[in-house]
Parts: C-alpha cells; structure tokens; sequence
C-alpha cells in the first residue's frame, strides 16, 4: 500500500511536470489570498486607528458616575437629589480590583472657572481645572504638542505642574508652544511650571477640551477636594473587548468597593457613547464580510480552474493511473493521490497570497502612522480555506479518477 509520504511525493513529481499551467493556478490562489488577507489586515489597522481617534469620545470607554437619587418628601411628593460620591478611597480601591483587561483614568474637576496669568497675561474666567492620573492621555485620546506629561515622581508627590490646553497657550504664549515649556503659570496664588502643552482636538470635538489646564490628582485632592468630591473614574477596554462585558465586570468591582448587599439597586451609574460603539462595530463587520466576499469569489475562480487543470491531469495519466491500478492500487490510494496535489497546489499558492496580504495589509500601517502586525487569525484562516479549496477542487476529479477500468486505461493513447 502506498504511504501518505510516498504519496506526497509523487504529488510534487507531478506538480513539476506541469510546472507552467501549476505556477498559472497558484498565482490565481495567491491573488485571492491576498485579497482576503491584506484587505482584513488593513482593516485591522484601520479599526485600531479609528478607536485610538474614538478614545476621546468614549467609543471604548465607560465612565462611573454618581447616580441621582430618588427620594420622597414630607407631603408624599418625590424629589432628586445628587447621589454620594465616588471618593477618592473608592477609586483608588476600584483600580486595584479591576482585573479585567483595562486602563483606567481617575480624574478630579478642581475647578470650573478658573483664571491662568503669566507675566502681563491672563486669561478669561472660564479654565477648566482638572487632577489627572498617569494614564489620562491614553483613555483620553489627548496628544502632547510641546514638552511632555507628568513625570511619575511628580505625580506620586503632587507636585505643581501643569500641562496646558491649546486655547490657554494662545492666549497666555501667543500660540507659541514651544515658548510656554518652563514658564510659570499662577493658578489662585499658586505657581505652577508648564512641562507640557496639548495638541488642539479641533473644531469637530468639544471645544471645553482646549480652554482647561491639568494637574496632577494629588496636587488637586490637596488643595480644591472636599467630603463631597466625586472622582470621575473612566475605564477603556480594548477595542476588540466586550464593552458590555467590561461594564458588568466594573458594576460588581464598583458594588464590592461601596460595601453594597446582595439585591440593593446600584448607587452609582455607567455612562457610555453605546451609539457610537454599535456604529463601528456593525461597520467593522461590514468591511469584514466585504472583504471576505471579494476574497472567496477570486478563490472560486481559482477552484474552478485548478478543477479543470486536474480533470485535465486524470486525462493526460490514464496510462498511468492504469499501471499503478494493475499493481494493485486501490481506489483509496488514486484518490488520496489526486486530492493531495491538488491540496498542495493549493497551499503553495495560499502561503504566496498570505505573505503578500500581510505586506500589502501593513503598507496601510505607513499611511496610518500605526506599527507593523502580524495577523495570526486571517493566516490560519488562509491556510484552512486553501486546504477546503483544495480539496473541493480535487474531489471530483480524484473520484473519476479511481473509476477508470485499468484495461481500458492501458489501451489509451
């Protein structure tokens, strides 16, 4: 009985007689791979830029927020009061428990309207003070324009440092940021050197985000925090994560932190942009099934022609596959014959396609500014529709094959 090994390598003997018309048939499969490797990869790319330009209106993020409540009167009417705060215990006990894969941002609002002055400059009363933490920029979406972010040692001590939006550089810099790194701003009688200065979010976005000023969260716990300060604590999950998932994971983390019983209704609530996360994603599946689409019908392309190349293999072999009959092969052994050429053919063409998809993916990467990937799914995903090719393709050819009478076959011309 023949072995898989023999087999295979009558296959490739094959292969190499009909090297032309095999390289012709590759090529087609390696094109329809590509397709459908290099658009996902590209999409892949696309769709981690779009939520790092998303991050900044909460498309992966959610925030906790203090919930209003509900009480009644003295003559039975019913009032809303603004529920306790998240303090700053809490959140802190909150980031520590959260073991689900996530970055979270504890931010304080120190001060609404607030006035900046620098040497003969001052701004108008309506700066928006904020106490950050560490990860600020990345659940925020916020760019640094000059300088840089807190240092952790100034974060750790509270130290009086402040970051500016653009709007405050215009008017206190005359728009030079470069200019504004190192001088000192006074902020209620307090100096505070400037280490960096944001990026402008544009007129697209809230223009709030441009007029305001930040500092590090201790340095705002320690001089505009009281009892009743809530610490706005916002959680980003990957872009991929289940945002409803990471939601119910927050709520009992967020429950165990407020020492809530089993069955009292929540005393904090979740706000998220749910719209704006549902519009990408059911775009994300779109361009996904497009993709796809194209791909596979480039690929039936190809598995008609490599049928018809090996029903015209069965033709030019009838000889052969009468010899190898009259010896003593099996049909099982005509079959696995044929269907193993035809799944090699088929991955020699599909690991040609996977190394172009993945080169034409990235080069999106160049445009995006984004970093070189590695797209393991949509490889094995190459990988297993050249193997179901393959053999769809073989079949019915490696079938008539192991039919033909081996006395009538040795009679060919």
């Amino acid at each position: 009985m023949v072995s898989l090994l023999q087999n295979i390598i009558i296959s490739l003997k094959n292969i190499r007689a009909n090297l032309l018309r095999t390289i012709l048939t590759m090529l087609i499969i390696a094109f329809g791979i590509m397709a459908v490797v290099g658009i996902l990869t590209a999409i892949d790319v696309a769709i981690y830029s779009m939520s790092q330009n998303f991050s900044s209106l909460g498309a992966n993020s959610f925030t906790i927020e203090r919930k209003n409540v509900e009480t009644m009167g003295r003559r039975g009417g019913r009032t809303m009061r603004i529920g306790d705060p998240v303090s700053y215990r809490q959140a802190i006990a909150f980031q520590n428990a959260m073991d689900y894969p996530s970055v979270i941002s504890i931010s304080q609002n120190a001060k609404s309207n607030s006035t900046l002055t620098t040497g003969n400059q001052q701004s108008n009363p309506n700066v928006t003070i904020t106490g950050v933490n560490e990860n600020y920029l990345m659940v925020f979406g916020r760019e640094i324009r000059a300088g840089r972010f807190f240092s952790p040692v100034e974060l750790e001590n509270g130290s009086q440092v402040m970051v500016l939006g653009h709007d405050m550089v215009r008017v206190l810099f005359n728009g030079n940021h470069e200019s504004a790194i190192g001088k000192s701003v006074t902020l209620d009688g307090r100096r505070y050197a400037v280490v960096g200065t944001f990026a402008s979010q544009g007129a697209s976005l809230n223009q709030a985000t441009d007029r305001m000023a930040v500092i590090p969260l201790l340095n705002a716990r320690r001089f505009y925090s009281t009892d009743r300060t809530h610490y706005r604590t916002t959680v980003q999950v990957p872009f991929h994560a289940s945002l409803d998932e990471a939601r119910e994971y927050a709520i009992g983390v967020m429950r165990n932190v407020r020492g809530m019983r089993v069955g009292e209704e929540n005393d904090f609530e979740i706000e998220y942009s749910q719209n704006l996360v549902s519009i990408i994603r059911d775009n994300t599946v779109t361009m996904r099934m497009g993709a796809i689409g194209i791909g596979f019908i480039t690929l039936l392309g190809a598995a008609i022609g490599l049928m018809n190349i090996m029903l015209v293999s069965v033709t030019e072999r009838t000889r052969e596959i009468g010899i190898i009959k009259a010896l003593g092969a099996t049909r099982q052994t005509i079959i696995s014959q044929f269907l193993l050429e035809a799944v090699i053919i088929c991955q020699l063409g599909g690991i040609t396609g996977i190394f172009l998809g993945i080169l034409v993916g990235n080069i999106v990467t160049i445009f995006l500014g984004g970093s070189f990937i590695v797209p393991w799914a949509w490889i094995i995903l190459g990988l297993v529709t050249c193997t179901v090719v393959g053999l769809i393709s073989g079949l019915y050819p490696a079938i008539r094959a192991s039919r033909l009478d081996p006395i009538e076959s040795l009679r060919y011309e």
